[in-house]
């Protein structure tokens, strides 16, 4: 059986949501016969490629809500977070993604889709560092055993823009409007970062379908 994961390295609940789902399926019975598969989704495309600036700063003015208000929620998801045995850091920065996602997807043919995902995860959220800048992804990419030049190749070439536009396509398509969103067995959807049992639920409707 196969998941079809839509998220971005930006979101905050596809950090909290892709351990709640690595923990159901570490202990389905059947997590062997399944094939996992992350794809791209930007929550902001329109963010300038040049430019990253505070969350806290992001959401006052995407959102219209008090500083108060949006510190509140950010304590929320540290707390939440922590729960799942996760870091959370406030003081990253926001920037655009698509650059991530392409990097993503060359990762993915090399057999290291999990590794940068983890480790982009753990250090963005969890130690504020950036996932923007190309210096920043390459390192990113040699910290997940993936080759540096090559990952400085694959950013300055533009390579892989077609594989991110294509996942972006297929998410319309589906009616994906948020993230994460996850697709089990090409037939059942599942939004948000869900509790763990609930993961576990799906899995095993899904599976038993299957």
């Amino acid at each position: 059986m196969r998941v079809d994961i839509w998220s971005d390295i930006g979101c905050p609940w596809c950090y909290v949501g892709k351990r709640r789902f690595e923990n159901a399926l570490a202990d389905f019975e059947h997590r062997d016969d399944v094939e996992v598969v992350y794809h791209s989704f930007e929550l902001d495309p329109t963010h300038p490629t040049d430019k990253t600036v505070p969350v806290t700063e992001m959401l006052i003015g995407k959102f219209g809500m008090p500083r108060a208000q949006v510190e509140a929620a950010e304590a929320r998801l540290a707390t939440t977070a922590a729960d799942e045995g996760l870091k959370y850091d406030h003081n990253r920065h926001a920037g655009n993604t698509f650059d991530f996602h392409r990097l993503a997807h060359w990762a993915t043919e090399q057999g290291k889709q999990q590794q940068l995902l983890d480790h982009a995860y753990a250090v963005h959220f969890g130690e504020a560092k950036s996932v923007h800048s190309t210096d920043a992804l390459v390192e990113l990419a040699a910290d997940a055993g993936l080759d540096p030049d090559e990952a400085r190749a694959v950013l300055t070439e533009d390579r892989y823009a077609d594989d991110v536009r294509a996942d972006e396509k297929q998410a319309r398509e589906l009616g994906i409007t948020g993230v994460p969103f996850y697709v089990l067995d090409g037939r059942y959807g599942v939004s948000g970062a869900q509790p763990t049992e609930v993961f576990a639920q799906a899995l095993a409707q899904a599976y038993d379908k299957a």
